[in-house]
């Protein structure tokens, strides 16, 4: 089996057992697995309302999950993305409500580019150099940063100048020449999802048609040899988690000046998080990566339904989700089951 056909299949089948293995865990429960499953997919394909709202929630997963994937790509394990979310959508709310007069064209952009660089300098300025040129491991220093993050916006809206005062812990409103339109009317889909699809394509073109991303997986599979070779390894690091910062600072943005539309004390949903299983699960490929999120934006979209319909607990979906991280993580597993199954094959053919 070819080694890009093999990145396809095994995530494919990690999704099949995790799905098959939840089926028996309903069953054992008193649930219908056929019925829950139905209503999961209804729940998120069902209508065009339900699509939209899918595609919606996936938008941040994927670019979150892009800029998750370049670290990993590079050999670095960068947990601290949904700090850099947050950066990103303090940096872009900041711009799309403080600035007056603007047109769209230059405030959204405006509000985009600014956010990026804010997460690019969040991921890349203490974690890059503090790995670069320290040795500090960056599952800490990323983690670190992301508390620091949440904190400090937690002081902006509760006590700090983005407060809007007297209501609830949040920002003003971002001014209509910041907002991404709406593809979808009374849905949350909004142009953000172009952006998403671009930055895809972008990241795939840098990894894999670029000499930077040939140095950044090069380093990431053997910095010793990477030196050797005449690579500049610390440049790499820095780079590659100042990018993997960047995506995830465009993510926060995308959702608040497409979505939200302030930034609210309670405004994460733990997309920087669920983006490390989204680069897992796309075995860390840009392209797979927008069918890895599509795919938790459907679990997190149908779950709900399947709750009402099915009257399935909705965290079964977390129990899948999981499940899927399990055996993505545990190739060696599946090979065991695939061994096992072939196996038992040929013993029913030689009987």
């Amino acid at each position: 089996m070819s080694k890009v056909l093999k990145s396809i299949y095994m995530p494919i089948l990690a999704v099949v057992i995790a799905i098959i293995i939840g089926s028996i865990i309903m069953l054992a429960t008193g649930f219908n697995p056929v019925a829950a499953y139905a209503s999961l997919f209804i729940g998120a394909f069902g209508t065009l309302p339900n699509i939209a709202n899918t595609l919606a929630n996936a938008v941040p997963l994927i670019i979150t999950g892009l800029g998750v994937a370049i670290a990993f790509n590079a050999g670095l394990f960068n947990i601290g993305a949904e700090g850099q979310y947050w950066i990103g959508a303090i940096v872009g709310t900041w711009i799309g409500y403080s600035f007056k007069g603007l047109p769209w064209y230059i405030h959204i952009p405006l509000a985009l580019i600014a956010a990026m660089i804010a997460g690019g300098l969040w991921g890349g300025i203490i974690p890059g150099f503090a790995k670069a040129y320290t040795g500090a491991h960056e599952v800490i220093t990323t983690m670190m940063m992301s508390y620091v993050a949440i904190y400090f916006s937690h002081y902006l809206l509760e006590f700090g100048p983005m407060m809007e005062k007297g209501s609830v812990p949040q920002s003003p409103l971002i001014r209509d020449s910041a907002v991404i339109p709406t593809i979808v009317p009374n849905t949350q889909l909004s142009y953000g999802i172009v952006i998403a699809l671009v930055a895809a394509l972008f990241v795939y073109w840098l990894m894999y048609k670029t000499v930077w991303g040939y140095e950044m997986r090069a380093v990431g599979f053997n910095q010793r040899a990477s030196k050797y070779a005449g690579m500049n390894v610390p440049f790499n690091i820095v780079l590659s988690l100042s990018l993997s910062g960047i995506f995830a600072g465009l993510a926060g943005a995308v959702q608040i000046l497409g979505v939200q539309h302030r930034l609210y004390d309670s405004f994460t949903s733990g997309y920087g998080y669920t983006a490390i299983v989204v680069a897992l699960l796309a075995k860390n490929n840009p392209i797979g990566v927008v069918f890895s999120a599509l795919l938790f934006a459907a679990l997190g979209t149908g779950s709900q339904y399947m709750q009402l319909n099915a009257q399935v607990p909705g965290q079964l979906t977390d129990v899948i989700t999981g499940l899927i991280i399990f055996f993505v993580a545990a190739d060696k597993i599946i090979e065991l089951f695939k061994t096992m199954f072939k196996k038992q094959k040929k013993e029913e053919l030689a009987s």
